[in-house]
């Protein structure tokens, strides 16, 4: 005695199980999501990925900045909504399967003997006769042997009034199906497993601390580390000649967290090979693995597209910058004594604090040195690229925070056939530099710009210079009494002490606050004839100083650049200027560090999708049923076929087998001309 269970649900209703994996396998949800995954994959492609916030905040702006941070724009491939749509589209693609593939392996074993003739005669290509002269056995015996003959598998049936044969080729077409949705899981499935899931669901169970805060590695918490069990990741580091390192650098929305390494890497040289101009051909690092598994250090180079594979963790050759360079300064106070420049060692990413003139206490962060700088020159309608040589940069910043960047080339530019020294200053980092031309003396030093410029800032000069021109200007007229000389070297000084704080820009602005609206013109004209004066008298000390007493047009054409570079310094945003003297050049290399066990998943799926589309599109899966009834004067027959693709070869194909099966020659050129 059996019994059947009752279906709890009633009748024309789906259960909520059928509902559900009805929604999951359907193709509807299928093709969003990869329309989905598809267009993140778009932007994760064209948006460079895994940048500083700071990068993207310049780029962008706070309100797209803020926007696109929220939707995770900046890490697509380990966003948590990247990752949703990964396993929903699993679920999807494996309910797809699921569903789909009984019903695929029964179509491909079965051959459907039970077909009947009315549904025969209504396919596309199909053959009947009425009344054929051979017997079912002999029509059904050649018929065998042309399918066999051309790779069919035949099976046939005795009906009793009837007699059936099928065939069939290329049932392994339809593992097509079967093989790219299979792919589009094992795919995915590797994807997440090279995914971030893990050290998200650390961080959502409070394992896992994201840190922000810039400091040395030693003195990263635990909470924001990671051991050498992590699954997979995929981090940055960078290391300096000479030293080593067994963490990498993981990073996680506005901060990073510290992937733990079984062995340290020490980068024991790094080369750049570069172009006359300078520009950068390739480069490449040595490194040495030091492992407690291994008998001795491993020694390999890598260079881009040519990682070093260590147990499961490829190193690729990334970036490089850098390293901490030792730099021997000269810092010029641009004021008094900035004729005397004083001593400066300093190294890259290393801060220093400096008194300014007046007492204020800055902060100087030098943060990149380059030993070489191609840049496009455009000169008379040619561009060529030219090396600009060595260059730092650095930053001022005062008690606030706020600062000053700025970067100083060591070799000088020519301009018109004179020569200058370049220091770039703005104040955002997005913003390009404006570089203050600093004219060179005979020698190739700075040395006459800097005492000219002491010499202006000096009250003392100042004033022995205006009593002295103003006497000298005195003695030329007559009835020029004492207190109209006073009252001239008194504006003279002025004017000079104003010059030296401000420019032009401010000597004009006190003409226009001192001076009747009407008369500005006028008056900014005599203002500046007794300013020049004043500063051609300070630069002939200077020449006097250097034992020159004739002036030369190249002497002339120094004071005007030597103006130009002080009525810039207002806007230059240091009390001082660095002059690099020397520097030992160390270089960081880049690396990236990636331990991706899913990889060979992903290559797996790769090779299955790749197989399934070839059998979708080049393995046609054709059936043909021949169906024949005896007669008294023969047989009675029924020739039939279809193909899952109607292509031009398969109606060839199936004009070949009907008139091989019907015992009908092939019709020669002539009859095919007289047909067309």
């Amino acid at each position: 005695m059996s019994s059947t269970p009752t279906d709890p649900t009633p009748p024309g209703r789906r259960s909520t199980f059928a509902v559900l994996m009805g929604f999951l396998g359907s193709m509807g949800l299928a093709i969003t999501l990869l329309v989905a995954l598809a267009v993140a994959s778009v932007v994760g492609t064209v948006l460079q990925q895994n940048q500083s916030y700071e990068t993207y905040l310049l780029d962008y702006g706070p309100f797209w900045h803020e926007l696109f941070r929220t939707l995770g724009i900046y890490h697509v491939y380990s966003a948590g909504w990247y990752l949703l749509i990964l396993v929903f589209l699993v679920i999807s693609t494996s309910v797809c399967v699921y569903r789909s593939t009984p019903a695929m392996i029964r179509d491909m074993r079965q051959f459907r003997l039970g077909v009947k003739e009315k549904s025969l005669r209504s396919f596309q290509h199909n053959v009947q006769r009425d009344t054929h002269p051979e017997t079912p056995t002999a029509l059904m015996s050649r018929a065998e042997s042309v399918f066999r003959a051309r790779g069919y598998r035949v099976r046939q049936a005795d009906h009793g009034d009837h007699r059936v044969l099928s065939a069939m080729r290329g049932s392994a077409g339809r593992l097509g199906y079967f093989f790219t949705h299979v792919a589009i899981v094992v795919i995915c499935i590797g994807g997440l497993v090279d995914g971030r899931l893990p050290l998200m669901l650390a961080e959502f169970t409070g394992r896992l601390e994201v840190e922000t805060r810039q400091v040395p590695v030693s003195e990263i918490p635990a909470q924001s580390r990671v051991s050498v069990s992590n699954p997979s990741f995929r981090g940055s580091v960078e290391i300096p000649e000479g030293q080593r390192v067994d963490v990498a650098f993981v990073t996680m929305r506005d901060g990073y967290v510290v992937q733990e390494l079984p062995f340290h890497i020490e980068v024991k040289a790094f080369r750049v090979e570069r172009h006359a101009t300078g520009q950068e051909r390739a480069f490449e690092t040595d490194l040495i693995i030091h492992d407690d598994l291994l008998d001795e250090p491993l020694a390999h180079t890598i260079s881009v597209n040519h990682p070093l594979v260590h147990r499961g963790y490829t190193i690729y050759q990334a970036s490089f910058r850098d390293g901490g360079s030792h730099l021997n300064l000269g810092m010029y106070p641009l004021g008094r004594g900035a004729d005397r420049p004083m001593p400066f060692d300093a190294r890259v990413f290393g801060t220093y604090s400096q008194t300014a003139g007046d007492g204020t206490r800055l902060r100087v962060e030098f943060t990149d040195f380059k030993d070489t700088n191609p840049t496009l020159i455009e000169e008379d309608g040619v561009r060529e690229r030219m090396d600009m040589g060595p260059s730092f940069e650095y930053v001022v910043r005062d008690s606030s925070g706020a600062g000053w960047f700025h970067r100083n080339f060591q070799q000088p530019v020519e301009r018109d056939g004179r020569r200058y020294l370049l220091s770039g200053v703005r104040q955002n980092p997005a913003e390009p530099f404006s570089f203050l031309y600093i004219p060179l003396d005979p020698q190739g030093g700075v040395d006459r710009f800097m005492r000219f410029l002491a010499k202006l800032t000096d009250p003392a000069v100042v004033a022995a210079v205006v009593d002295e021109s103003t006497r000298a200007a005195a003695g030329q007229f007559t009835g020029v009494d004492e207190q109209i000389r006073s009252q001239v070297a008194e504006t003279m000084r002025d004017l000079l002490e104003t010059f030296a704080v401000g420019g032009y820009e401010e000597v004009i602005a006190q003409v226009q606050e001192q001076a009747p609206a009407g008369q500005w013109d006028q008056l900014a004209d005599v203002f500046l004839r007794v300013l020049n004066s004043g500063l051609d008298a300070i630069y002939l000390r200077v020449l006097a100083e250097e034992g020159i007493e004739v002036v030369s047009e190249a002497d002339d054409h120094f004071l005007a650049d030597a103006l130009r570079a002080i009525n810039a310094l207002p806007f230059y945003g240091s009390p001082f200027f660095l002059h690099l003297n020397d520097f030992e050049h160390i270089q960081a290399s880049g690396l990236m560090i990636t331990k991706a066990p899913g990889q060979v998943v992903v290559y797996a799926g790769s090779v299955m999708l790749i197989l399934g589309i070839f059998l979708l599109l080049y393995v046609s899966h054709r059936r043909c049923w021949l169906w024949v009834q005896p007669r008294p004067d023969g047989s009675g027959l029924v020739l039939a076929g279809t193909s899952n693709r109607s292509t031009s070869d398969f109606n060839r194909e199936f004009d070949e087998i009907s008139r091989a099966v019907l015992g009908e020659p092939r019709p020669t050129p002539a009859d095919q001309d007289a047909r067309a």
